[in-house]
Parts: structure tokens; C-alpha cells; sequence
């Protein structure tokens, strides 16, 4: 598999990219990739649509990105997002979880939508929710898209800056699947599990060396380690936990189509840790063009 690229961390409109399922594969094949992940946020909705977009040469990783939390350095909840492959969708407890999360996401996004019309600004929650596939999973990607659009702000990252942040005014927290418990679940499914961009210290609280083991423990099989908010710092700790710990390395895009600047294929995974990784799941297969 020498010169295969690999990238197993993306995002379409299914969560909170910009492109469709199949406009997925089609950047992927642009871009000159191998094999694509697909990883919308705790749904499988995007699957089919990928699969059927196949074509020669190129292979696809059904995936999710699974909304989790952990403990930091003090012990406190924080947020982590736990990568998943290969596992089976129709898994009763995993489509009841992913059931649950969608809809406290789309309660949510309701919520700080109404606090911010209230307070005068140009946003209707049902127009924003109207406007989302019927199993995304709602989130403030969504809400700040509409700011964007309203001319509040000109990015994103502005929009999560100045209103969506953690800290400001129209936040409201969530609660998602202990980690421990989504480790679980999938490896249940069948799936396999590569927790994302751990040490992204721009993210906000991580969580730490420590809990990474317990997590390897409880049956994590990977760790993400070159993704476009780790730092050498952050890389080079990593391989060497990843070492350590006997755990996949991987390294991803986090693509999202137009919502971010990172490009397809902008990182990727080595082939030996790909195999590595597949060859611990049995719940889905990788789909071939």
C-alpha cells in the first residue's frame, strides 16, 4: 500500500460540512485520495449516499463522530470527540444514543436561536432547522452558518468568538456520552474507536496522559495525532503515548468543506495504521468504487 493517502476524519452536510455525501467522494477523488473517512457527528445518515457516489480507485471508512465527554487535569467534564469505523449502524443502544444526542442537539440550537431573536437579532430557529438534513445532528456550526448569512459576522470562527462561545451569552451546555460508555458501544457494534485531536489546546480543556491510558485500557484503538490544531509539540507527545499505549496513529484533515480553510486530504494516515485499525473491526465493511 506504498503511497496510498488516506484521511480519516470528514465532514458533509449531513453535520456540518458544506458538501454533500457524494460531493465528498468527489473532492476526495480531486484531491487524489485513496481512501476517505466519513465522519459526520453522531449520525450514519450519510453513508448510502457516499457509498453509492463510489467510484474505481477510491474506498471508503463509514465513520461518525461521536460527541463524548471526559475528566481533565482537575477532574473536570470536559468535551471530547471520539472517532468511529466500521461498526454496525443499526446497533440498538448506538442508534438509541445517536437518537438521543440529535435531538437535545436540535433542543439546543433551538434555545440559544430564540435567546438571541429575543434580544433583536435576525434569527429564525425554524428557518435554520428547516434547512438541515432530517437526521443531522444539529449544532452551533449550524447557528453560526446563519449568523454568517444575516451579516452579523463574517466567519465562522467569528460567529463562535463573539456569541456561540462557551462563556458568552447565548451558550447553553449539552450533555454527551461518557466516553467510557461510547468506547463501549461501539466496540459492541463491532467498530473500532481513535479518539480526535486530543491535545488541540485551542479547543479549550484536554484531557490528559493519564486518561488517554485508561481510555487504551477500556479499548480505545487509536489516537489522532496529526490533525491541523496539533501543534509539533502536541505530534511528537503523541506518537509517543500512541507508542507506548500500542495504539493506531493516525492523521486526518477535519475537513468541512468551505466552513474551514483546511483541505481535503491535508493530512493523512499511514498505511500500516489504517490495516491496523481494520483489522480490529468487524461491523461494517470498507466500501470499495
Amino acid at each position: 500500500m506504498g503511497g496510498v493517502l488516506i484521511d480519516l476524519h470528514t465532514h458533509s452536510t449531513v453535520s456540518d460540512g458544506t458538501d454533500s455525501p457524494a460531493g465528498l467522494v468527489d473532492a476526495a477523488v480531486r484531491a487524489g485520495l485513496d481512501v476517505i473517512a466519513l465522519t459526520d457527528h453522531d449520525t450514519t445518515a450519510g453513508w448510502q449516499p457516499a457509498i453509492q457516489a463510489l467510484r474505481p480507485g477510491i474506498r471508503l471508512v463509514p465513520g461518525a463522530e461521536l460527541s463524548c465527554e471526559s475528566v481533565d487535569a482537575y477532574g473536570r467534564r470536559v468535551s471530547v470527540h471520539l472517532l468511529a469505523y466500521l461498526f454496525d449502524p443499526t446497533s440498538p443502544v448506538l442508534v438509541a444514543e445517536q437518537q438521543r444526542l440529535r435531538g437535545e442537539r436540535r433542543a439546543r440550537l433551538r434555545a440559544m436561536a430564540v435567546r438571541m431573536a429575543d434580544d433583536g437579532l435576525p434569527v429564525d430557529p425554524d428557518e435554520i432547522l428547516g434547512l438541515l438534513h432530517p437526521d443531522a445532528p444539529a449544532g452551533r456550526p449550524h447557528l453560526a452558518q446563519a449568523l454568517v448569512r444575516a451579516g452579523l459576522v463574517e466567519t465562522v470562527d467569528e460567529a463562535f468568538a463573539s456569541f456561540l462561545g462557551n462563556g458568552r451569552g447565548y451558550y447553553v451546555p449539552r450533555a454527551d456520552t461518557p466516553v467510557e460508555d461510547a468506547i463501549d458501544m461501539i466496540r459492541e457494534a463491532g467498530g473500532v474507536t481513535v479518539l480526535a485531536h486530543p491535545f488541540a489546546a485551542s479547543r479549550g480543556p484536554m484531557v490528559t496522559p493519564e486518561v488517554i491510558a485508561a481510555l487504551a485500557a477500556r479499548g480505545l484503538a487509536g489516537l489522532e495525532v496529526d490533525h491541523p490544531n496539533h501543534d509539533e509539540a502536541a505530534r511528537a507527545e503523541l506518537r509517543e503515548l500512541a507508542r507506548r499505549l500500542d495504539l493506531a496513529r493516525t492523521g486526518s484533515s477535519d475537513y468541512h468543506g468551505t466552513n474551514k480553510t483546511i483541505r481535503i486530504g491535508q493530512e493523512t494516515t499511514a498505511p500500516d495504521q489504517f490495516e491496523a485499525l481494520v483489522e480490529q473491526a468487524s461491523g461494517a465493511p470498507v466500501q470499495v468504487g
